[in-house]
C-alpha cells in the first residue's frame, strides 16, 4: 500500500512541477529536438550498458565462455529492466540475471556471486564517481549559500553511503549467506526456503570468497570499468544540455549526473524514483545556473531515456525466455578460476 501511495506523490510531484514551470514552455524547449537529437541523446547510456556488460563479464570468469557477449548484454539489459520497474532498491533484477545464465548452463552458483560481486563493484565504483563529482561541485559553486550547503549535505549523506558500502564487503567476506541464516536463527526464526539450502547457500559463500581472494585484478578490473561506465552519466548531462541550447561546461555535468546519481540511489524506495528524481534534477540544475525550464525539460527527457530502456529491457525478456536453454557443453562448464578478460 505504501510504494502506491509514494507512486501518486511522485506523480503529483512531477505534474505539479511541469505545471509551475509551464507546460508550454517545455514543449517550446523540447520541440527543438528532432529524432536524430534523440537518438543522441540516448548513445551515452548505450555505452553505459555495453561497459558495465563487460564489467559484470569480468566477474564471471571461465564461466563467461558459454556466453557470448551480446546476450549477456540481453541478459542484463532484461535485469536492469526489472530493476527499473520494481520497488526493490535496484536489485530485484539481479537474480534474474543469474537464472538466465543458468539457461545458458552456468551454475547458478557461479552466476549468483557473479551478480553479488557485480553489484559490489558497481557499488564501489559509483560511491567514487559521487565523490569525485561532490569535489567538482564544491569547486565550482563554492561552500558559501545554499548551492555549497546542498553540496555538503550530500557529503554528509554520503560517507554514511561508504560505510554501509564497506560494511557489506565485509559481511561478504565472513560468509553473507550463511551469516545472514545464522542471524535468523539467534532470532529464532525459520524460513524453510533458506533451510533446506544452506549447504547451497554455503557454496555460494565460499565462491563469492574466493574470488575476492584469489581475482583481486579482476575486482579492480570490474571497478574500474563500472566507474567508466557511472562516466557515461556525465556524458549524457552535456549532450543533454548541449541540445537543449544551453552552455555545457564538462565539470559541471559531471557534478550533476554525480549528484543525480546520489538523489536517484538515495530516492530507491519510491517507484522509479518518481517526483524526487524529476525534483532533484531540477535543484539540481538551477544550482548551476540553468533556467527552471531547461531543468525540467531535462529531466523529462532523462525519463524518456529510462522508458526506452524499459521498454528494451522487457523485450531482451521476453526474447530470453522464449529460448530454448542452450544444451551443456561440459568443456565450457568450470568452476570460477581466473577472469577472462578477452
Amino acid at each position: 500500500m505504501l510504494r502506491y501511495l509514494l507512486l501518486v506523490l511522485g506523480l503529483l510531484t512531477l505534474g505539479f512541477l511541469v505545471w509551475h514551470v509551464g507546460p508550454a514552455n517545455i514543449y517550446r524547449t523540447a520541440s527543438q529536438l528532432g529524432p536524430l537529437a534523440l537518438l543522441v541523446i540516448l548513445l551515452p547510456s548505450l555505452l553505459m550498458y555495453l561497459i558495465e556488460a563487460y564489467g559484470w563479464k569480468v566477474t564471471l570468469g571461465p564461466a563467461a565462455r558459454a556466453v557470448p557477449f551480446w546476450r549477456l548484454l540481453a541478459i542484463r539489459t532484461a535485469g536492469e529492466g526489472v530493476n527499473m520497474t520494481t520497488p526493490t532498491a535496484y536489485v530485484g533484477g539481479e537474480p534474474l540475471k543469474a537464472y538466465l545464465l543458468k539457461r545458458h548452463q552456468v551454475p547458478i552458483v557461479d552466476g549468483l556471486a557473479s551478480v553479488v560481486i557485480a553489484k559490489t563493484t558497481m557499488t564501489i565504483a559509483e560511491v567514487v564517481f559521487i565523490l569525485v563529482g561532490i569535489a567538482v561541485g564544491l569547486w565550482t559553486l563554492g561552500t558559501d549559500g545554499s548551492s555549497g550547503q546542498m553540496v555538503a549535505a550530500a557529503l554528509l549523506s554520503v560517507g554514511l553511503l561508504i560505510f554501509g558500502t564497506a560494511g557489506f564487503v565485509f559481511v561478504q567476506r565472513r560468509g553473507i549467506f550463511t551469516w545472514f541464516l545464522e542471524i535468523l536463527r539467534k532470532l529464532r526464526l525459520r524460513i524453510a526456503f533458506l533451510e533446506t539450502r544452506e549447504g547451497r547457500l554455503a557454496e555460494l559463500d565460499r565462491t563469492i570468497l574466493n574470488f575476492y581472494r584469489h581475482h583481486q585484478a579482476a575486482f579492480y578490473a570490474s571497478t574500474g570499468l563500472y566507474f567508466l561506465g557511472w562516466m557515461t552519466e556525465a556524458l549524457e548531462v552535456y549532450v543533454i544540455v548541449s541540445y537543449l541550447g544551453e552552455p555545457a561546461d564538462p565539470l559541471s555535468a559531471l557534478a550533476i549526473g554525480s549528484l543525480s546519481v546520489f538523489i536517484k540511489g538515495g530516492t530507491f524506495f519510491i517507484p522509479g524514483s518518481l517526483g524526487a528524481q524529476d525534483a532533484g534534477n531540477l535543484v539540481l540544475l538551477t544550482a548551476f545556473g540553468y533556467s527552471t525550464v531547461t531543468g525540467v525539460t531535462f529531466a523529462l527527457l532523462r525519463r524518456f531515456r529510462e522508458v526506452v530502456w524499459i521498454v528494451a529491457g522487457l523485450a531482451c525478456l521476453a526474447a530470453l525466455g522464449s529460448r530454448k536453454p542452450v544444451p551443456a557443453d561440459t568443456t565450457q562448464i568450470v568452476s570460477p578460476g581466473p577472469p577472462d578478460a578477452s
